[in-house]
C-alpha cells in the first residue's frame, strides 16, 4: 500500500472517471492520510500482512494511493506493469518498489505492457481487470482506459481467458474501471448487473460466474455509486477470509446482502470518504 503525501483531485483523469469529485476542502491530504493510516491499522488488527511504502513529493502523483492500477502480482511470481491513461499516473511506476518487494516476496519475472501507451491505448491493472485467480478468468468492461487488444495480450501472457462486456452508469457514460462495478471472491461475485445494458453481455457474465460456482450478489446502480462494487477479498495470516470495503459501501448494503456475504467472509469496512 502506498502512503500518500500529496493526494488531491487529478484533473488528468477527471474527464472519464465520473466517480471522482473535486473537493472544496483545503485539508484533503491530511484527511486522506488519516484515512489511510486508519485503514492499515484495521487490516493489521485483523492479522493482514500489510507492506506500506511512502510516496514521494516528486514527481507529482496525486493518485499514487492506487498502485493496483500500474502493477499486479501473481501466485507464480509474475509481475505485470500496465499502460496508464494519464501522464502523471505513468510516473507512479517505481522500480524501487519492486526491488523492495523482491526481498520478501517471490518475483520470477516482470512483463511490461506500458509500451502500449505510445499507441494511445491503455489497460489499468486490476482496476481495468477483475481477476478470478482460481479459474484464470479476467472480467473487463471496455472503456477509454480498458483496451480489448491489450487485455487479450495480458490473457495470452498470463494464461487467462477474457470475459469482455460494456458497462455504463445511470447516465449511460462508460464505466472507466471494472472494479467499480464488480468484485470476485472465491465463491461469490458482487456485481452491478444493471450497469450492463446489453442483454447478451449480461447473460455472458452471469453464465460465466455461475459456471465457475460463484453465488451472484447483485447490487443496484445507487449502491455502485456508493462503491459497493469496489470490494476486495483477502486472506489473513491465519487463512481467514476477509472482505474489505469502504464504510460508504458497507452502509449502502441491505441486510440480505450482508448476510449472504457473511456466509463467505468476515466483512471489514473503514471510513474512506476523501
Amino acid at each position: 500500500m502506498l502512503r500518500p503525501v500529496d493526494f488531491k483531485f487529478n484533473e488528468q483523469t477527471a474527464g472519464n472517471n465520473k466517480f471522482q469529485q473535486a473537493s472544496e476542502q483545503s485539508d484533503v491530504q491530511t484527511k486522506a492520510l488519516a484515512e489511510f493510516d486508519g485503514f492499515v491499522e484495521l487490516l493489521r488488527a485483523n492479522d493482514v500482512d500489510v507492506t506500506v511504502v511512502d510516496d514521494t513529493l516528486s514527481p507529482e502523483t496525486p493518485d499514487s494511493i492506487f498502485p493496483n492500477n500500474w502493477v499486479s502480482f501473481h501466485n507464480d511470481g509474475q509481475v505485470f506493469l500496465y499502460p496508464m491513461f494519464s501522464e502523471n499516473r505513468r510516473l507512479e511506476r517505481r522500480p524501487d518498489i519492486l526491488a523492495l518487494l523482491k526481498n520478501n516476496f517471490l518475483i520470477n519475472g516482470v512483463t511490461d505492457l506500458s509500451p502500449y501507451e505510445a499507441k494511445g491505448i491503455y489497460l489499468e491493472g486490476t482496476g481495468s481487470l477483475v481477476l478470478d485467480r482460481v479459474n484464470k478468468i479476467a472480467y473487463a468492461c471496455v472503456s477509454l482506459r480498458t483496451d480489448e487488444n491489450i487485455l487479450q495480450d495480458f490473457c495470452t501472457k498470463a494464461g487467462y481467458s477474457a470475459v469482455i462486456f460494456k458497462a455504463t452508469d445511470a447516465n449511460e457514460f462508460p464505466i472507466y474501471h471494472t472494479n467499480v462495478m464488480m468484485c470476485i471472491g472465491d465463491h461469490f461475485a458482487v456485481v452491478c448487473l444493471n450497469s450492463i445494458p446489453d442483454a447478451t453481455d449480461q447473460r455472458k457474465v452471469i453464465k460465466t460466474l455461475r459456471d465457475t460456482g460463484k453465488e451472484i450478489i447483485a447490487i443496484s446502480l445507487d449502491q455502485m455509486n456508493h462503491f459497493a462494487g469496489n470490494m476486495l477479498q483477502l486472506k489473513n495470516k491465519n487463512g481467514k477470509s476477509l472482505l474489505v470495503m469502504s464504510e460508504q459501501a458497507y452502509l449502502s448494503l441491505n441486510d440480505e446482502q450482508i448476510l449472504r456475504l457473511e456466509q463467505y467472509c468476515q466483512l471489514l469496512h473503514s471510513p474512506l470518504y476523501t
